[in-house]
This record gives structure tokens, sequence and C-alpha cells, in this order.
């Protein structure tokens, strides 16, 4: 059963719960953009491959800017980078609508780039400031919360690009994700973590950064294979929905498998689990490639989406606890470098099993993108199992 008592602990303090309420706006586009553009392009060029490879490109922008925007944020403090990130993240996306519209491909794949480098890290600050605000005890509850809130933006986001594509069009969508990044950052930046931010003191001068460390290399690559399911999986529903007729229905798909998430990582965080992280990991990702290789076989229409449900189960608690382990291995002056480095792999994992995925879907039935996200999810076991647990 779920017990919310840390959940009630690490939300007394009014710090705590201003900074993490005020950041929601902001992430609220981690759950709209990369399926908004996925849509818009398909809608434009007709071609999942297309579509697929515009999100992979946002998504690559995200990935290969993060742990840039991570270095400058614990040398600098966050401020100046989100401030900037604020205004030229909803600028690249109207000006992908724009691309789109006037039927530039090689230009709306710049944008849609662009717009991914640019998007606000706010959800790297706020896991920078839980390791630095919240103890040992708390901190599981902690990133389990923050990772309960990124489903919830998985539930409420496809469900409202679903709306808007349905009754509005695909570009009303990639407009509303411009419009929450920019009000979110301003709001975000008025929080007690940004105003009591203080840049750690180095001691290490190695320009690898968290990536000399011990362990992290292994993590990020376990991260990077374990994600590219994520991208899998995005794109096998969403053809799954189109091969059934309701294109729109994507979206609650999605919406439902993320409920799933957010009610396991609601699980693993509200208890202490006492053995090894590694073995967690392994753990909740060969749970979470057993649920993709049901949801593969052939279903009906309620059968499958209870199945997405069941199958988001293992993916929050498989995000929680890579959380810990870049917490656990990195220094405290590369602390937001190291989140950003895993959230690059997470991220550039997503890209590739979208572009992948929609590469697959060209020939095969949406089945086998799902088959192919659970075949990444087992073989990241397998490196958590026996590369971490080393």
């Amino acid at each position: 059963m779920i017990s919310l008592d840390r959940y009630r602990a690490l939300l007394a303090a009014p710090e705590v719960r201003q900074t993490f309420l005020a950041s929601v706006l902001g992430r609220l586009p981690i759950g709209v953009t990369g399926l908004a553009v996925l849509l818009l392009v398909q809608s434009s060029a007709g071609s999942f491959a297309s579509g697929g490879g515009a999100a992979g490109f946002y998504v690559a922008g995200v990935a290969l800017s993060a742990p840039v925007l991570g270095r400058l944020i614990d040398r600098l403090g966050p401020q100046r980078i989100l401030l900037a990130c604020g205004v030229l993240f909803p600028s690249a996306l109207v000006a992908l609508v724009a691309a789109v519209q006037h039927g530039i491909p090689s230009l709306a794949l710049a944008l849609a780039a662009a717009a991914g480098a640019s998007f606000p890290p706010i959800s790297v600050c706020i896991r920078t400031y839980f390791r630095r605000r919240i103890g040992d005890t708390l901190l599981a509850a902690a990133y389990s919360a923050e990772s309960v809130l990124i489903e919830v933006i998985f539930i409420l986001g496809p469900m409202l690009v679903a709306w808007l594509v349905a009754f509005v069009s695909p570009a009303a969508a990639v407009y509303f994700a411009a419009a929450c990044g920019f009000a979110g950052t301003l709001l975000f930046l008025r929080t007690p973590a940004l105003r009591q931010w203080h840049v750690e003191a180095r001691a290490s001068a190695s320009l690898l950064g968290p990536l000399a460390e011990r362990g992290f290399p292994a993590l990020v690559a376990v991260v990077l294979c374990f994600s590219a399911a994520f991208g899998f999986v995005e794109i096998g529903i969403v053809a799954h929905a189109t091969e059934a007729g309701e294109a729109a229905f994507a979206g609650v798909l999605l919406g439902v498998m993320s409920a799933g998430s957010a009610l396991g990582g609601l699980a693993y965080g509200s208890r202490a689990w006492h053995f090894p992280l590694a073995r967690q990991f392994a753990l909740a990702l060969a749970l979470m490639s057993a649920g993709l290789a049901v949801l593969a076989l052939r279903w009906g229409p309620w059968p499958f989406a209870l199945l997405c449900a069941l199958g988001g189960i293992a993916m929050a608690p498989g995000l929680i606890i890579q959380s810990m382990l870049a917490a656990k291995i990195a220094r405290p002056e590369h602390s937001t470098e190291a989140f950003t480095w895993t959230t690059s792999a997470l991220l550039a994992g997503v890209g590739i099993g979208l572009a992948a995925g929609g590469a697959l879907l060209e020939r095969l039935p949406a089945q086998a993108a799902l088959a192919a996200g659970s075949c990444a999810a087992l073989l990241a076991a397998a490196g958590a199992r026996f590369l971490l647990g080393r």
C-alpha cells in the first residue's frame, strides 16, 4: 500500500512547497512539446518517419545542450541561464510552426533542435536543490515526488495535445508549449530556491566533471539504453492509435501509461528499501521490459489501455533510482551537471527510440516498435545488474 507520511514531511517546509509548486507550469512543456512537434510535422508531411525525425531533433537538442547548461549553472548560478532559455525556447517553437506551414523541412528540423537546446533546465535545478536542502531520510521521497510530478505532466500534457489537435490544430499545441515555457520560467525565477542558490567551491579541475567519477559513465550508458524504450513506446502507441483510426486517442493512451507510472513512483517513494540501488534499478528495468513485451501482443482497445497502465508501473521507479544514483556518485560541485548528463542520456535515448521507431513503422505494424522498446529495457536491466552492480 502507498503511505503519504514521507510526502507530508517533505512538503511541510513552506520553502520546499513553494519551490516545488512554482516549477509546475515551466515543466508542463515536458509532456507537450515532443508529441506536439511529432504530430505537427506528421500531419504536414504525412509521414511518421518525418514526424519522428523532427521530434528526435528536438530531443537531441535538449540532450546535447543540457550538460553545457548544467556546468554553467554549477559555476555561475541558474538565474541568467534560465532567463535566456525562457526567451529562446518559445521563440524557436513559434518559428518552427512557421517553417512547417511554409514547407521548409530542413529549417523546421534546425528549429526543432534549437527549441530543444534552449529548453529551460528547471528540473535539474530542482534536483540539485533537493540534494542540498533535503536530508537522506527524505531524499527518496523528494525524488519520487519529482518523478510523480513529471508523470502527472505526462498525463495532462498528451491529453492537452490530443484535445488541441482534435479541436484546434497541431500548431496550437506547439504554441501552448511555447507560452508555458515562457511564463513558467519567469515564475520559477521568483522561487526561494533561486533566491538562496549558492555556487559550490570547486575541488577538482577535471574537464570531464562528473564523468570522471567511478561508475558515472556506466550509469549514463544504462540510462541511454532504457530511455530508448520510452521513444519506441511513444511512437508505437501513436502508431497503434492511428492504425485503429483514432490518432488523437494516442494522447489518452500515453496519459494512462503515465498514470500507472505515477502510482509506481508513489509506491516506491513511500517506504524505505533495504537492498542496493543498482539491484533496485535492474529489477525496475526488468519489470518494465516485461510490461512492454505484453503490450506488444495484439489486444483490443480496452485491454490495450489497461495494459498501458500496468506497463507504466515500473517506469517512474526506474527514473527515481537513476536520480538517486546520480546524486550518490557525483560531487557537490558537479550536482547540476551530473543531473544534466543523465537527462541528456535519457532524452538522447528517447530521440533514438523515436527516430528508429519511426523508421521501423514505415514497414511494420505498431507492435514492432513496442517489442523493440521491451528489448531496449531488458538490455538496460542487464547493464544495471552487471555494470553498476560492480
